[in-house]
């Protein structure tokens, strides 16, 4: 048996607390970084507005939500 924790196979399985709930900016970047589909994008906008509204946070989840509109117009 192993001592590390298990970690999730795919990142989008991240909850929208454990992306925005981290205990240092750098892992919050990180998570809206390697957030890949407007589904989990929209949860986590609605985790961070229902909880603590964090101005900065909102902003870097609409950056992000920018860039995935941007890759899907490249894809067609």
């Amino acid at each position: 048996m192993s001592d590390t924790p298990e970690q999730p196979g795919n990142l989008s399985e991240l909850s929208p607390a454990k992306r925005l709930e981290a205990p240092n900016t750098r892992l919050i970047n990180a998570g809206i970084a390697t957030i890949n589909d407007m589904d989990t994008l929209r949860a986590c906008i609605a985790y961070e507005n229902q909880h603590q509204q964090r101005v900065p946070i909102l902003r870097q989840l609409e950056k992000r939500a920018s860039e995935l509109r941007s890759q899907d117009k490249d894809d067609d």
